[in-house]
């Protein structure tokens, strides 16, 4: 413990952080009433909305059994406890953006309880973060404040959207801590198939609350910056408001508890108004909802149904071997995670390890440039896994794999009659092979003087050769050619 608090210290300062985040979930409709759950950038404000958004008397809110039943995955995907009962409270509050006055929200009986994240960092580092709870609530509408103007405008497409928040305990102590938290928060969700993910519409938003202190075991004044929608704000904005904090408290002024912006361009945090405590919403029990009582069957049923998690892909992936950075590039790409958790059980790990690499390099190049899309990728999987078995056994070189790719994922090409074809025109001819060689042995004097030093580096040698004859060398006795003239 003392460690980590000495990495954490900050000019004798150790920050803590802890993170509220908003999960817009993908129902079709919204929490409480049937209208159109808008969970992307809405085409026009105010078309989304109903007598219950608007707050006009005499409607009743009816609780969406599909945003239940994605709370409840979302738990599960957090390894959290799910409430064998569940209730739904009124949080007051006036804002225009609320046209009912108060939100319903749960604040004495949440949907899910206690859970614990066990965060990696590198291949043998990680860190824990506690789940203090997380709950369904109705979410509020948007707020645009135009430069210059003297007005603000309301859209409340956004008002009733079903939402779960997930509130950390104050467990993180930097700002890349803060980041790597928001980034898994975001892969267990979009993993679990919750939330459709897009940060920019603001499917995911985070609020986080930084405090620093001087004296061990107490906690500062925290503030909360609101509403950050990237894993870099957060960083950012953390970074700034511990700075901020310690100068503030090195001034010999107190930090004040309070609500905070955060402006992208200058990087900087900016306050809005005096932080409310729980007291200061008059929560009460919304008279209009019966408790929801939820069964342990019908929690094992949604455990059974639940897509792979996070941790589950992540030892699939550490029992074939494939690199840590390598394995979160495929997490973050649900169809990735998909494909590689299709492959058959007892796969040898090097045939798991080529079809990773080749998701995460030129397959992600070819999706990025709009050649392909995930489907045709998921289609391409048993092309592409007896390509790895072909290329784990030396039957093609890796110049052959980067040709063939497009056209198996493309043209849904047999990697058998590939390799037939490519047989035809393979040069397995030693002296031949052996010239080819040397003229890359010539043209290449440092890369032998390396190759010589240290025979891993012969793979450059091997490669000019596969080049030098279009691929159709074989590779094996190329491999052995290059051996034997480094040993001369």
């Amino acid at each position: 413990m003392a460690g980590a608090l000495q990495r954490y210290l900050v000019e004798g300062y150790l920050p803590s952080i802890g993170i509220e985040c908003h999960v817009q979930l993908k129902t079709k409709t919204k929490l409480f009433t049937a209208v159109a759950n808008e969970s992307g950038l809405s085409p026009a404000p105010n078309i989304h909305v109903g007598p219950l958004c608007l707050g006009l008397p005499g409607t009743l809110p009816v609780v969406n059994e599909e945003a239940v039943r994605l709370g409840i995955w979302a738990g599960l995907a957090l390894g959290a406890e799910i409430a064998a009962e569940t209730k739904f409270d009124r949080k007051h509050y006036f804002y225009p953006d609320l046209p009912l006055g108060y939100q319903i929200s749960q604040h004495y009986q949440p949907l899910v309880g206690a859970g614990r994240l066990e965060i990696p960092i590198s291949e043998t580092e990680s860190f824990t973060v506690r789940v203090q709870r997380a709950h369904l609530e109705a979410d509020a509408g948007k707020l645009t404040h135009r430069a210059g103007e003297d007005f603000s405008l309301v859209d409340l497409n956004r008002v009733g959207s079903p939402l779960l928040e997930i509130v950390s305990e104050p467990d993180m102590h930097s700002p890349a801590e803060a980041k790597r938290y928001a980034k898994e928060l975001y892969l267990r969700m979009i993993h679990a198939e919750v939330c459709d993910g897009d940060l920019f519409a603001g499917n995911l938003r985070f609020d986080v609350n930084v405090s620093v202190s001087n004296e061990p075991g107490k906690l500062g004044v925290r503030t909360e910056t609101k509403n950050l929608n990237s894993f870099r704000f957060v960083e950012q904005a953390v970074e700034h408001e511990i700075r901020r904090q310690i100068g503030v408290l090195k001034g010999g002024e107190r930090v004040v508890q309070e609500t905070r912006g955060w402006d992208e361009t200058s990087k900087r945090t900016f306050s809005q108004r005096s932080k409310e405590d729980a007291q200061d919403y008059r929560y009460m029990p919304d008279p209009d909802i019966p408790p929801l009582v939820i069964t342990k069957e019908q929690i094992d049923k949604e455990k059974a149904a639940l897509p792979a998690t996070v941790p589950a892909i992540r030892a699939r992936l550490q029992a074939w071997r494939i690199p840590f950075k390598t394995g979160e590039t495929v997490l973050d790409y649900p169809e990735a995670s998909a494909l590689l958790c299709g492959l058959p059980e007892g796969l040898d790990p090097g045939v798991a390890k080529f079809v990773a690499n080749w998701l995460v390099g030129d397959i992600l190049a070819l999706i990025k440039q709009g050649e392909v899309g995930w489907p045709d990728v998921l289609e391409a999987r048993p092309a592409l896994l007896a390509l790895a078995k072909m290329r784990h056994a030396d039957q093609v070189s890796s110049q052959a794999v980067k040709d063939w790719l497009p056209k198996l994922v493309l043209e849904q090409a047999d990697p058998a009659e590939l390799l037939a074809a490519a047989g035809e025109g393979r040069i397995a001819d030693e002296a031949t092979l052996k010239a080819m060689a040397e003229e890359v042995f010539k043209a290449h004097p440092k890369a032998v003087a390396d190759a010589r030093a240290d025979r891993k580096a012969a793979g450059f040698l091997i490669g000019q050769i596969m080049k030098a004859s279009a691929g159709q060398a074989d590779p094996k006795l190329a491999a052995a050619l290059v051996d034997k003239l480094l040993g001369e």
